[in-house]
């Protein structure tokens, strides 16, 4: 049987369910330095992922590699306060194994966000990225998370991406955030899935920039090719946590620390947009 096989996540949603009866509508995964999207979680139950039944766990700073149940801004919610990466050596279908756990709980609707390197030379350090749409480098090669044996209870065999993102979320997210007055830090691009954990070239850089790739990180497009497959509208947003190197003769490098020291200054502004966005997301068709 695969470990990610309907029966598997049968298993994780019944152990689950064993604990709270909550039927969450909404999924959100944070990425690293995010996690205090998470703290404002009220009324939760906490399950660490070692716990559940199929979950791996993270050991990168900044994932508190648990599952959080309970309400955001009034909205049902499933929380997964830290994510799990392909460069930690496990399958990206294992990595994705949660998203199908919490359509199983109940959510329709998922919320992704990540911190990411800025290629766009008119993003800042700071800056959100509404994801429009991704380049997936780190799946091609037969990395895809649906590779193997298709099960139609998840999804069809070959799922369409083009629609992946959902286009009306993120207009809903465009004018929450100029209510919110973040219009001029927010943008709409392309993200770049690199697999990572060594941080990308110059000339790497150089290409994904000159194939439309507006940042670049190491994670997201697994959680969104398995959401999408499951019929999930999906959100994903980025923070620009540094800028990617782009030219030879800086002597600037990338590194963790400052991702992570990014992403905590402006987390606050991203905790108060996703949850200002939780019951419009709930609302919307």
């Amino acid at each position: 049987m695969s470990e990610n096989s309907f029966e598997n996540v049968q298993k994780a949603v019944e152990y689950i369910r064993n604990k709270t009866d909550q039927v969450s509508k909404v999924g959100i995964i944070c990425g690293s330095g995010l996690g205090g999207i998470g703290e404002m979680v009220t009324d939760k139950i906490i399950i660490p992922y070692k716990e559940i039944p199929g979950f791996a766990s993270s050991e990168v700073v900044g994932h508190k590699s648990q599952l959080l149940i309970g309400k955001l801004n009034g909205v049902n919610v499933v929380c997964m306060q830290g994510r799990i990466h392909g460069y930690e050596g496990i399958p990206y279908s294992k990595c994705a194994f949660p998203i199908r756990v919490m359509h199983g709980l109940g959510a329709r609707k998922m919320v992704i966000t990540g911190a990411a390197g800025g290629l766009n030379p008119d993003y800042k350090v700071g800056d959100f990225m509404i994801i429009k749409d991704h380049l997936s480098l780190a799946l091609w090669g037969g990395m895809n998370p649906l590779m193997g044996k298709n099960d139609e209870r998840f999804g069809p065999r070959f799922p369409a991406m083009s629609q992946a993102y959902c286009r009306d979320l993120q207009k809903i997210t465009e004018q929450t955030a100029a209510d919110l007055g973040m219009s001029e830090a927010v943008h709409k691009g392309v993200y770049t899935t690199f697999s990572g954990p060594s941080y990308e070239t110059i000339a790497e850089c150089r290409l994904f920039r000159s194939w439309g790739g507006d940042c670049v990180a190491m994670s997201v497009a697994p959680e969104v090719i398995v959401a999408a497959h499951c019929g999930m509208k999906i959100l994903a947003i980025a923070m620009i946590t540094n800028c990617c190197i782009l030219d030879y003769e800086t002597k600037e490098v990338a590194n963790h620390a400052e991702v992570v020291e990014v992403a905590n200054e402006r987390a606050k502004d991203m905790q108060t947009l996703v949850a200002e966005l939780m019951p419009k997301i709930e609302s919307s068709e």
